[in-house]
């Protein structure tokens, strides 16, 4: 699990009061990964590589040589050496990693996450179609927020941005958790700028407990 015992208890209260005070069925999620990135440890391995090469193609234009079978052999050792020493680094370092993911795929990664976390946990079976989740993607230290379709006359795309804008700071931090209690913070405060409360007796409709799942692997 991602989240300790405290920290789920709390995101679940948070969501809770939210639901409470403006009548959206908000639901907080986290995963470690939208996506398994395979290509960047040979995306590593090709970097590393590449820079090692030429290294020694430097170093032996400033001590030139004749180039003989023991040499050829050294070099594409060290040539393989160094790529595969990167790759691992980025197998087991997700920093290192990261360096070598766009951020357009980064974004559709953590985006497409979302939506089919969206719709395996049935977000959308709400009577008036107010589902919202709050997704922390870890790797990638990526937000996404998603909406259905009865709220988007009221909330626009910018103004659940300026709710991520929140949560990034923490993200940096690796504070995952309080990441996603702001998020509800501030999804409460500007939900509830828009006029939006909760009716009296209103059902809930939605688990409050987080979805606290690893992606995939």
């Amino acid at each position: 699990m991602l989240l300790s015992k405290a920290e789920t208890d709390a995101i679940e209260a948070r969501s809770a009061e939210v639901e409470a005070r403006v009548g959206v069925q908000i639901v907080a999620a986290i995963v470690d990964k939208a996506d398994a990135h395979v290509e960047l440890p040979w995306k590593a391995f090709a970097i590393g590589a590449v820079l090692s090469g030429l290294v020694m193609v430097i170093a032996d234009a400033l001590r030139p040589q004749w180039l003989t079978a023991n040499a050829a052999l050294v070099g594409a050792v060290t040539i393989l050496g160094a790529g595969g020493a990167s790759a691992l680094l980025a197998v087991f370092f997700p920093a290192y990693a990261r360096l070598f993911l766009r951020s357009t795929r980064r974004d559709s990664e953590v985006r497409r996450c979302a939506e089919a976390l969206f719709l395996r946990h049935e977000l959308f079976k709400t009577r008036q179609r107010n589902g919202v989740l709050i997704l922390v993607s870890c790797f990638e230290r990526k937000v996404e927020i998603l909406a259905d379709t009865g709220l988007h006359p009221i909330v626009n795309e910018a103004e659940w941005r300026s709710v991520i804008t929140r949560m990034t700071p923490l993200l940096r931090e690796r504070r995952f958790a309080d990441a996603l209690l702001e998020g509800l913070a501030g999804a409460a405060e500007l939900l509830a700028g828009k006029g939006l409360k909760a009716a009296p007796g209103a059902e809930n409709e939605l688990p409050d407990r987080p979805i606290d799942e690893s992606g995939r692997s």
